[in-house]
């Protein structure tokens, strides 16, 4: 049976640079391009980044973002934060999809851009906001993985 990620399992890998055109449009790495249907949701991400979801996938995002309680102040703002910024957009037959305007505001992207496979999603980072950021998990790997081997984790 054939899966809808390009991907170890069910997971996108990987990272890639590319460049946005003046018009904030983004050619998709093609080792996610097979894997991601015509429609993709892009949404605001956590860290000032940009997440891509196959349609498919964001139906079930959204869905477990609707179950959180409306009562709770945190769950409505994140509900806010991640449904009320998601565009659908359409990839063009070179592969290629458009940033709306106002996310690529949110994650400060200019002309280079990181996409990173990251398991069921796909990130946009700013590429010198990338570097900084990996640099920085780099150095603190051994105490991360510390930390998720004491809940059981790792």
């Amino acid at each position: 049976m054939e899966t809808r990620w390009d991907k170890v399992g069910n997971m996108f890998l990987g990272e890639f640079t590319h460049k946005m055109d003046e018009k904030k449009r983004l050619t998709l790495p093609k080792a996610f391009l097979k894997s991601l249907g015509k429609e993709l949701v892009v949404t605001r991400g956590l860290d000032k980044s940009l997440f891509i979801y196959p349609k498919k996938e964001w139906e079930q995002v959204a869905l477990k973002i609707k179950e959180l309680s409306f009562t709770q102040k945190d769950a409505r703002a994140f509900a806010r934060f991640m449904l009320s910024g998601a565009m659908l957009v359409s990839v063009d037959k070179s592969g290629r999809i458009l940033i709306p305007e106002h996310l690529a505001k949110f994650a400060n992207l200019k002309s280079k851009v990181v996409l990173a496979g990251v398991s069921d999603r796909i990130e946009i980072w700013d590429e010198k906001k990338w570097r900084d950021y990996t640099k920085n998990i780099e150095d603190d790997a051994d105490l991360l993985a510390e930390k998720l081997g004491e809940v059981g984790v790792l």
